[in-house]
């Protein structure tokens, strides 16, 4: 039950407050008459039950690596099916805009939010006439005091998000439950997909622009597959199971006072007020935490994606903090925290308000459960489950109808998660083809070649005292910084190690050993981890026995004209190098610079 509760803080929370805005936003574009009310309840339930229910909870959580879910997890899974090929790159590039969509999606959450919970002040008796810009600047405010707790850790507070939440989920089900006491029969028509495909029929092509409206309904249903691994599968199941009553209760009740106030114009906050107006400032506040802990939620998310990006290699090595002495696992990425608080501070200064903010949200989700389904599909075909292969590519079709209704926000919008998520695209890609064309240019020396010259040195020249590490990709070839560093400097120390640290396709999972001598005075030692395994070299090497006297690494002077290949150059200039990332003690450091022309 504890993790349970748990979840309800660190999984749903963004689903957990689209009560907030969804319908108010939807009948801004569509009449409140008794048809369109039971026909948008009656899509909001069924985007609920086949989208969240059925793609993530049921589907997606069945696919995992060592308990992790995620996009990156559905390729790992999907790869050794491929074997390489046009496949193999076409599948990977789907996964970089999976997961370019995902940290999109990841600046308008807290934007729409937040923004969203503070206009609930304009029902407060004195603050009607409250501007827009002063909203704003409110909603501002509490973004950048959530952004600059991030670099302290969220341990201390962590506790605190499930039993808000639970409190939250509660306060939607009463409240639901007290406005569908005055119009049960809501329950009942809206319960019923006909409703939803008549809606749908007789409105045309304006029925399926709503659909992209609807859509925010299930905002944050992702969450339950990338955070599978924080929790488990079964706790997140179970919590959906309470959840979805708790969100499918609210927006009925809501639809039923749409029904008796048709002119409702913030439609959650004006119900809570008519029901309990002494305690609508209570659930006001309570909103606001709601919404931060989603917020809270999707921050640390992306830096989980971040950070499982630099493992993987698809992005820079950047600068990683850790935030707590016990849990390894909370991370702190400045960089990534300041591009997302700047990006959602100008959101809310772009669009400001909550129903223009709705132009831009959509895309980004229905992009990236569109990608889920399509790597669920493949997967489920390759491993000859056709049951659950037919039932994926039902869900992946209706992901894709409410991505083309969502094009119609591109140009009201819509192009600006677009943009955003082309940033960290366009770095993806830049990145990954910059690496494999700096190797093919660093042209490694292979082993056995490079032995011959090594084994001459070693034999007839001087040594220095001591233990020397060299880090490369792989022992078996030999970075070119190794033979400057030994054949043009003459620098051999009487015990040279390679160390090469490997990130293996499961998420966890962590040892070390020394590989057979590879020649006098020479070593090879290897690191193999998971790609989500936060390591700590220096205490492994200190495990192994290793005390060195220093450590050599490369660095790379590009030369190039090519303006893509610029770019990569200042991506690597502006980001910690390798020894960087993984904090090895400065004082034993020796940078080796080696030219290299792409």
């Amino acid at each position: 039950m504890q993790k349970i509760i748990k979840s309800l803080g660190i999984v749903f929370g963004d689903i957990g407050t689209s009560p907030i805005y969804t319908l108010t936003i939807i009948f801004i574009f569509t009449k409140p008459t008794e048809a369109n009310v039971i026909g948008v309840l009656s899509l909001i339930v069924w985007t609920l039950i086949t989208l969240v229910t059925v793609e993530y909870a049921w589907l997606a959580t069945t696919l995992s690596k060592r308990g992790e879910g995620g996009v990156s997890v559905l390729r790992e899974l999907l790869a050794p099916y491929l074997k390489g090929g046009r496949n193999a790159t076409f599948f990977t590039l789907l996964t970089y805009i999976g997961i370019s969509l995902l940290i999109g999606d990841g600046v308008i959450t807290p934007a729409i939010s937040i923004l969203s919970a503070v206009e609930g002040t304009l029902l407060i008796p004195g603050l009607e006439n409250m501007s827009q810009s002063t909203i704003v600047v409110i909603a501002a405010f509490i973004a950048m005091a959530l952004f600059a707790i991030q670099r302290r850790g969220t341990e201390k507070v962590a506790f605190a998000f499930g039993p808000l939440m639970l409190v939250w989920f509660s306060a939607l089900a009463i409240s639901g439950v007290v406005s569908l006491m005055h119009n049960t029969s809501v329950v009942f028509w809206a319960l019923n997909p006909i409703y939803g495909l008549q809606f749908l029929s007789h409105n045309g092509l304006a029925g399926f622009f709503i659909l992209s409206e609807v859509i925010l309904c299930a905002t944050g249903g992702e969450a339950l597959y990338a955070d599978m691994g924080h929790m488990g599968r079964m706790p997140i199941v179970k919590a959906w199971n309470i959840v979805f009553v708790v969100l499918v209760l609210n927006y009925l009740g809501q639809g039923a006072y749409i029904l008796a106030h048709p002119k409702a114009e913030n439609v959650l906050f004006e119900m809570i007020y008519s029901q309990a107006s002494y305690l609508y400032i209570p659930f006001l506040l309570l909103s606001v935490m709601a919404t931060v802990i989603a917020s809270q939620a999707m921050i640390s998310g992306m830096f989980s994606v971040v950070y499982q990006g630099i493992t993987t290699h698809t992005m820079p090595l950047l600068k990683v903090d850790y935030t707590s002495q016990k849990m390894r696992s909370q991370i702190y990425i400045a960089s990534v925290n300041w591009f997302l608080l700047i990006s959602v501070i100008f959101i809310m200064y772009l669009f400001r308000a909550s129903h223009n903010l709705a132009a831009a949200y959509g895309l980004a989700v229905t992009g990236s459960m569109a990608i889920t389904g399509i790597l669920m599909s493949m997967i489920f075909y390759h491993r000859r489950s056709y049951l659950k292969f037919s039932v994926a590519v039902i869900i992946t079709g209706i992901d894709l109808v409410y991505l083309f209704s969502n094009t119609f926000k591109i140009p009201y919008g819509g192009y600006w998660s677009l943009v955003i998520a082309m940033l960290p695209l366009s770095m993806i890609l830049i990145y990954t083809n910059g690496q494999k064309k700096l190797y093919k240019s660093m042209r490694p020396l292979r082993l056995d070649t490079f032995l011959v010259s090594y084994n001459q040195i070693y034999a007839n020249l001087s040594k220095i005292a001591g233990t020397a590490l060299f880090f490369a990709k792989d022992a078996k070839e030999i970075a070119p910084y190794i033979v400057h560093t030994m054949f043009k400097n003459n620098i051999i120390y009487e015990d040279n190690v390679i160390v090469s640290i490997v990130r293996t396709d499961e998420p966890f999972g962590l040892n070390h050993q020394f590989n057979e001598s590879i020649a006098p005075g020479l070593r090879a030692f290897e690191i193999r981890c998971g790609y989500l395994e936060v390591i700590d070299v220096e205490e492994m090497l200190k495990m192994a026995g290793i005390n060195e006297k220093t450590i050599f690494y490369g660095l790379e002077e590009i030369e190039t004209s090519n303006i893509v290949w610029k770019i990569f150059s200042v991506i690597k200039k502006l980001t910690p190098s390798f020894i960087q990332f993984y904090k090895l003690p400065q004082n034993k450091l020796h940078g080796v610079v080696t030219r290299v022309e792409m």
